[in-house]
């Protein structure tokens, strides 16, 4: 049986399966699932930079890979070297530049997508597109019609795609038992959340650099428009419009407020949403921001510097009368570090990476949460993120961290910026996803695409 005949056998029998014998969740374990060599997918890794240290590892413990791809052709090579120890020797792995060299090949089922953010939703579109399953990282857009033109293929294709906002699954499962305890109500009527997410430092000013050897700088820049390479020595990576830095420039990414946002904002969205299904944005409001540079009807008149916004306070209210409090880490009158605090009419919570605390959480002690009410959150048993989606793609239903509540989670986050950068109050009407009233700002929800790396759905 080849490939494509077995993956097309495998998603019609789970769909079979699906449809007469599971219950509302899966608990079926992916590594019983994969265990055998017609069982896997055949997996390509489409971005080997440093977060796919974590992910393409990952991966692999429920796939073989097939081939990886990089535009820096040293992440490639060593990308290239760590599937092969971890894979042996017996199957090649084959590496390209262009991602286009995987989805061409009908062998392989799923990729992974760890690029730079702008580069993400052209990638997701066309791995759909060649009937690919996905896992992206976060944040899965630069604007919000990207985020309708991903719903758009992704109805289309039928793929299974988890984003990776591991904070759903990962973390000792406490921000999984916080939506829990809030969905439960057992701090009452949720009526505040605050979200610290990190601020950026000043780059100062950065100069011209030659582009590294084994970097396809222009490939590297795709969408974004075409500008010289920088990089001045500093940190952990250089101060750089490249690689990890990327995240500090609106042409490629959103700074803390889509970096960090696309965790926290999920989480205090999922709890929203798990309280009231009907919750949506109504309005957006900068209470502060600060940026390096001037800003001229929301566009950076300096090329030469970090260009999003280093500190932030913005105010962003629902429909049912819930307020989001979006904030940079550095105001001393927050109280605590990166994490979220949820106020209810009866307590108060607060969770992060390190910490889940609160009345609520020593009450469990003594007044467990209903039986099951982490599994039908979760949708299924929690496992790990990866797995999760392994598990989905044998099983073709709904990860835990799906497209359409990723879109609405993202939505917030790139109104923030919208609002910081035209330093205005935004209304927002869920139902059209239109800024009311607001012709320019509605503008801010694409951008100009460089010819020839166009999103086509």
């Amino acid at each position: 049986m080849s490939q494509s005949s077995r993956r097309n056998f495998l998603k019609a029998s789970a769909a079979t399966t699906a449809v007469g014998l599971l219950p509302t969740w899966h608990t079926s374990t992916a590594k019983a699932n994969y265990e055998t060599p017609n069982e896997r997918p055949v997996l390509g890794c489409i971005g080997t930079g440093s977060r796919w240290g974590a992910v393409g590892p990952g991966a692999m413990k429920f796939s073989d890979c097939a081939a990886v791809c990089d535009v820096d052709a040293n992440h490639a090579g060593a990308g290239k070297e760590r599937v092969q120890k971890a894979q042996g020797t017996a199957r090649e792995v084959d590496v390209y530049e262009d991602y286009r060299k995987i989805l061409d090949r009908k062998d392989i089922d799923v990729v992974t997508i760890v690029t730079p953010d702008h580069w993400h939703s052209k990638i997701a579109i066309e791995a759909m597109q060649a009937g690919k399953d996905v896992y992206c990282e976060k944040p899965l857009t630069l604007t919000i019609n990207e985020g309708r033109q991903i719903i758009s293929a992704l109805d289309a294709s039928k793929a299974v795609f988890q984003v990776g906002t591991q904070q759903r699954t990962e973390m000792n499962q406490m921000f999984l038992k916080a939506v829990a305890i809030i969905g439960a109500g057992r701090i009452g009527k949720l009526k505040t959340i605050t979200a610290a997410i990190g601020g950026v430092g000043d780059s100062g000013p950065i100069p011209v650099a030659e582009v590294p050897k084994g970097l396809n700088w222009e490939m590297w820049l795709g969408q974004a428009p075409l500008v010289d390479f920088r990089y001045a020595p500093g940190g952990n990576w250089g101060k750089t419009r490249c690689h990890y830095e990327f995240r500090w420039w609106y042409e490629y990414s959103g700074g803390k407020m889509t970096d960090w946002g696309a965790h926290h904002i999920d989480i205090a969205q999922w709890a929203i949403e798990t309280a009231d299904p009907e919750g949506r944005v109504a309005s957006i409001e900068p209470l502060m921001s600060k940026h390096a540079v001037t800003l001229v009807d929301g566009v950076p008149q300096e090329d030469d510097r970090y260009n999003v916004a280093l500190q932030f306070h913005v105010k962003t209210m629902f429909n049912n009368g819930v307020e989001l409090n979006i904030r940079d880490n550095a105001s001393a009158d927050l109280g605590f570090d990166n994490g979220i605090l949820f106020e209810g009419t009866e307590g108060r919570l607060f969770v992060n990476r390190g910490k889940l605390t609160g009345a609520a959480v020593d009450d469990l002690a003594s007044n467990p949460l209903p039986e099951g009410a982490i599994e039908k959150l979760y949708r299924g048993k929690p496992t790990s993120h990866m797995q999760n989606f392994m598990d989905c793609v044998k099983s073709r239903e709904l990860p835990i961290s799906d497209v359409y509540s990723h879109h609405r989670a993202m939505t917030t986050c790139h109104l923030a910026n919208i609002a910081i950068r035209l330093d205005r109050k935004l209304n927002w009407d869920a139902s059209t996803e239109q800024i009311i009233g607001d012709d320019q700002a509605n503008q801010w929800q694409s951008r100009e695409q460089r010819k020839g790396y166009e999103i086509k759905v």
